[in-house]
């Protein structure tokens, strides 16, 4: 049996219903902005600008298993299949909110979206702004293929201050320089309590198991730069402790460490971990929640910033991907590895068994992929992928 769940589980359900409750009725008060996972927040929160993020909604719905009846929803009014289910699960939830929890998400004032996640992003908030008929602004982060050059922090930089002007025409906002820097610490505390809480992980047995750092990760991705999430880490970072101080595991008999590669399947999240936990395997570390664990560097504010959002993950070259995981099987000392093949995040899953060879030809470290999918559970094949995972967790107690 896993672990008792988390005390600090039931506030985090508060904080999360709050922000939903928030975006919803004060948005007459104040401008709403959608924004993408990977856009700087930072600077909408410090002009007083509510935000939301539809991927966070997406993998909401995914979690309350309603994901793949508003991805048919969507499909249904022309958008292909092959798109990303969180696009589809937003777009659904427009055409039919009666279905979609919360009744889906309020309208917004304006769309912020960044490119340094995918290029799928663009387009879906495109299609946004042309049904609303509201401004929308893009914000290009150069693709990463080796270091990140000063003419590329430069680039962004301008962009930066052009997303500011924009904001500000369209809000008749300012932005205030003294709330700025009150936001981008409030922003690195979040992201320094977050890596301590993940790196508590290193412990044996570890404390938390991947389903408990994707639950937890939601305050860092839709509240960074506010007190709330400093206040609800500092909570689950000293419960965390505890829980290393008394040698409590996520698994009580963790018998095999493992690292997990991409977003989390939404649609059965404790379901699917649970084959893995039965057998005293644990998910120590992943790629996905470290995306969040990146601040945002002392300097001048919007150079930081460029360079923080320019830098994330699905930013940058396959090789760096793949040193990224070798470092982390190093560093919390880890069995094996799990990639998830997910077909709504391309960035994220093509180049994936080029990474998995050359990470197992360096570390020695036997791993799997599985194909689904984040949300939508018409691309989940439960018999099948539970003839992989035994087959894995056999090549791990023997050694091979």
């Amino acid at each position: 049996m896993p672990a008792k769940r988390l005390q600090s589980s039931r506030i985090l359900s508060k904080l999360m219903e709050r922000h939903y409750l928030k975006i919803r009725y004060l948005r007459f008060f104040r401008p709403l902005a959608w924004v993408t996972s990977g856009a700087p927040v930072e600077i909408l929160r410090a002009m007083g600008i509510e935000v939301a993020y539809p991927e966070n909604y997406g993998a909401l719905c995914g979690a309350r298993g309603v994901g793949t009846a508003l991805s048919e929803e969507a499909e249904a009014h022309g958008y292909a299949p092959e798109l990303c289910s969180y696009a589809k699960i937003n777009l659904g939830s427009i055409f039919n909110p009666s279905s979609a929890p919360l009744k889906g998400l309020p309208k917004p004032d304006l769309l912020i979206v960044c490119n340094n996640i995918c290029g799928t992003v663009v387009k879906w908030f495109e299609a946004l702004a042309y049904r609303y008929r509201i401004p929308i602004f893009i914000l290009d982060t150069p693709f990463l293929h080796d270091d990140l050059e000063p003419h590329i922090v430069r680039y962004v930089r301008s962009q930066l201050e052009e997303m500011i002007e924009f904001i500000e025409r369209h809000t008749r906002r300012r932005l205030n320089q003294k709330r700025f820097q009150e936001v981008l610490e409030l922003s690195n505390e979040c992201v320094h309590l977050w890596g301590e809480i993940r790196r508590m992980c290193k412990a044996r047995p570890s404390p938390l198991n991947a389903p408990d750092l994707f639950v937890n990760m939601a305050a860092i991705v839709v509240l960074r730069g506010t007190k709330e999430a400093v206040e609800y880490y500092r909570t689950l970072r000293n419960e965390v402790k505890q829980r290393v101080e008394r040698g409590e595991g996520a698994i009580p008999e963790e018998r095999h460490r493992l690292l997990w590669d991409n977003i989390a399947l939404w649609n059965r999240l404790y379901r699917f971990y649970s084959h893995f936990a039965k057998r005293g395997c644990c998910f120590v570390v992943d790629t996905y929640t470290g995306a969040w664990d990146n601040p945002v560097e002392d300097g001048e504010p919007l150079e930081a910033l460029a360079r923080a959002y320019t830098s994330v993950l699905l930013n940058r070259s396959l090789s760096y991907r793949a040193r990224q995981m070798i470092e982390l099987i190093r560093e919390y000392e880890v069995d094996g590895f799990v990639m998830h093949s997910n077909r709504s995040c391309k960035p994220y899953s093509l180049g994936q068994y080029d990474i998995k060879r050359i990470v197992s030809a360096e570390t020695g470290v036997p791993g799997l992929i599985i194909d689904a999918d984040m949300c939508d559970s018409r691309y989940y094949s439960e018999e099948q992928i539970r003839n992989r995972i035994d087959a894995f967790i056999e090549q791990l107690e023997s050694g091979v």
